[in-house]
């Protein structure tokens, strides 16, 4: 590295904004065990229930295969995504966003100089609408429309992932009254001092694409929107409609700032481009503090994962998983909730005892066990089963009270019982046992269980107890120091 001509290195001084691996800390390998483990898990799951769904009847197995197909896509699929793609896709800025799941997503094709509130003056003078932000109201609305073929002018967009956090915001033009088509564009605020390669800098980096309709994802088979492959068309438009509604816009393009290629985004649509990068400058817009958005703490969104690779460097993360994120509450939620239909698992085994007697406790002499009549060999299961059951049902409880707090071992202790628990249900499941009652009840406890590991052992969860964790050790150093 040559020095600057007064004899000092300015760039070394420069704050390094690359995406780097997550900070070692206590429970490092046992996280990627876990989370390894949901993954495998959820895959057994899948498995389970295409093979032992026939026991519904034929009837009913296009239910099954939809259970099955929405544990494929929403469960299976996006973990081994974010296993493979964390060894894989590269962990700095290529000019691509990227989804949930860690794959490449759109391709970054605008950049915009200037304020919040001049960007947002430029967009909405241009005729676009802010999109909403993902809650459960809106999608919803979104749903219903769809199915409809009603117009949602504010209809929100998927999130994807840049500088390690989900867009800043994003707006759309809905196309002939469809919310099938849009044009879309997502905006991301850039880094202090973080510049392009080759050294320009800019405010705010930008994907724009064009959706088509609605189908099926390639990667993970979900529900999503079809964007155009020609993504370049996209971006000319949203220059083009800032430009033509703004005069005092100005535009420059970096030429070939990216190499033209021939690709597909995370829901395995095609892509080309020619690797231009148009700069709009909008400072010369009137500054409104109306449009400018609330002071923004990326640690107050309900985060329900971050990309696996996109770990920020140590003091970042800790700032950005102060909140408690939604993965660790929903997987705390969903671990009572699958002690409690394990209860009824057990109940209605035992509901069903005669069978399993036949099976069991045929093997086992009353005399054996000190009893004297067939009543007191019920009686004494009766009793340990249901000891039993109290005991999972408040070992889970406790310690989804503490994983909630950010206790890191109430945690992995409860991933441990989560795994050992779907594990053994899937070994000893009663499905041959109980019919479809007993299979319902199995596939419920499963699903549960492996959709709480999942989150449990999700990015999210695991930065938020390690900032936690460190938070809590610099607070007795402090306590200890004065």
């Amino acid at each position: 590295m040559l020095p600057h001509r007064d004899g000092h290195d300015h760039r070394a001084r420069r704050t390094s904004f690359a995406v780097q691996r997550p900070y070692v800390h206590e429970g490092t390998i046992a996280d990627h065990l876990f989370f390894i483990a949901g993954g495998i898990v959820s895959v057994m799951l899948g498995v389970t229930i295409l093979v032992q769904g026939w026991q519904f009847g034929w009837g009913w197995y296009g239910a099954v295969l939809l259970v099955g197909w929405l544990i494929t896509a929403y469960l299976t699929l996006p973990r081994l995504h974010r296993i493979l793609t964390a060894i894989y896709v590269p962990n700095y800025f290529i000019g691509r966003a990227r989804t949930s799941d860690g794959l490449l997503g759109d391709p970054v094709n605008v950049a915009v100089v200037g304020n919040e509130s001049q960007l947002h003056r430029a967009m909405l003078d241009a005729g676009w609408t802010k999109a909403d932000d993902i809650t459960a109201q809106s999608t919803w609305r979104i749903v219903a429309t769809t199915l409809t073929r009603r117009s949602y002018d504010e209809a929100p967009v998927s999130p994807l992932f840049l500088f390690g956090r989900r867009q800043d915001f994003a707006y759309q033009q809905e196309v002939d009254g469809n919310p099938g088509k849009r044009h879309h564009v997502r905006f991301w605020r850039c880094p202090d001092g973080w510049l392009l390669p080759g050294g320009r800098r800019v405010d705010w980096l930008a994907a724009g694409t064009y959706d088509r309709a609605v189908g099926f994802s390639l990667f993970t088979l979900q529900i999503t929107h079809k964007i155009d492959e020609n993504t370049d068309i996209e971006r000319d438009h949203i220059v083009r409609t800032v430009t033509d509604a703004r005069d005092d816009v100005r535009v420059t393009v970096i030429e070939d700032f990216s190499t033209g290629y021939h690709s597909r985004n995370g829901g395995g649509d095609s892509i080309i481009t020619d690797g231009d990068l148009p700069v709009l400058d909008v400072r010369s817009l009137p500054l409104d503090p109306e449009l400018e958005s609330a002071d923004r703490d990326e640690s107050g969104a309900p985060i329900l994962d971050s990309t696996g690779h996109d770990e920020r460097p140590g003091e970042v993360a800790r700032e950005i998983w102060k909140r408690r994120p939604l993965a660790l509450v929903v997987g705390c939620a969903l671990a009572v909730l699958s002690a409690l239909i394990g209860v009824a698992r057990f109940l209605w085994q035992l509901r069903n005892f005669d069978v399993i007697a036949e099976l069991r406790l045929e093997r086992i002499a009353a005399s054996d066990l000190g009893l004297e009549t067939d009543d007191d060999v019920v009686r004494a299961v009766w009793i340990v089963v249901i000891a039993v059951s109290a005991v999972i049902v408040l070992v889970q409880l406790v310690l989804a009270l503490l994983a909630a707090r950010g206790v890191a071992g109430a945690r992995v202790m409860l991933m441990a019982v989560l795994l050992a628990a779907s594990i053994g249900t899937l070994a000893l499941s009663s499905a041959q046992v109980l019919g479809q009652v007993g299979l319902l009840i199995d596939l419920s406890t499963m699903l549960l269980l492996v959709a709480a590991l999942l989150a449990l052992s999700s990015t999210a969860s695991r930065e938020f107890v390690a900032a936690r964790r460190y938070r809590r050790r610099a607070a007795r150093i402090l306590r200890r120091g004065r």
